[in-house]
């Protein structure tokens, strides 16, 4: 049976903390991502930083059908492709351009775009992406940004990335145009390296206990 591919707002509706992930080493990445799952947490974006990137996310989408797991840092349209033939759920990206646009038209993907002024929302919108990802959030500094642009655009949902620790997200996850905070915190690399799954399992629990409201 085939099923419907979530959009990107209920992707982003699945998770109060999304962690961005850089892998140097593909072959921990499915016991990453089940550590992970373990905790709570079902989304999460690998970024294309290393060359190791697109064979992490395979292996995680192996081990963990059931999460959502995106490929993050698409620059251009033969990154958006990359993403998609990886199997990637969904795409993000710092920032939007006319190609990128295109390309994500031509087949639909769930698709996070980087904005960070009233300008590039409104050029986003017309191009009928209204889940829009807010970097760089400065830890809490961004809160009042978004609660700005919720008057102006009450149909947009952000993401805050960008220095966001455990002690901002309360203030985010009030707002009512802000659901999900990306962070790298819950896998910090001194546990990724020592391979500590129990470790990463609990900061996930840690994440994902925010949802509980």
């Amino acid at each position: 049976m085939t099923t419907t591919p979530r959009t990107m707002r209920a992707i982003l509706q699945r998770t109060p903390v999304m962690p961005i992930l850089t892998i140097h080493h593909a072959q921990w990445a499915g016991d990453l991502a089940q550590a992970l799952v373990q905790g709570g947490i079902t989304v999460f974006e690998v970024v294309m930083r290393t060359p190791q990137s697109v064979a992490a996310l395979r292996a995680m989408l192996e081990a963990t059908p059931e999460a959502d797991i995106g490929l993050g840092t698409l620059m251009t349209a033969e990154d958006v492709h990359t993403a998609r033939q990886a199997g990637a759920k969904f795409g993000v990206s710092p920032g939007l351009t006319p190609e990128l646009a295109a390309a994500i038209q031509d087949t639909p993907f769930p698709f996070l775009p980087g904005v960070a002024t009233a300008s590039e929302v409104m050029q986003a919108r017309a191009w009928g992406l209204k889940e829009l990802k807010y970097f760089p959030a400065q830890g809490p500094v961004g809160a009042g940004w978004i609660k700005d642009m919720s008057g102006v655009f009450p149909d947009v949902l952000f993401c805050p990335t960008g220095g966001i620790r455990p002690p901002d997200i309360p203030v985010y996850l009030k707002l009512p145009n802000c659901c999900t905070v990306g962070g790298s915190w819950v896998v910090p690399t001194e546990l990724l390296n020592d391979r500590d799954w129990a470790g990463i399992t609990a900061l996930a629990q840690q994440a994902s206990a925010f949802g509980v409201r």
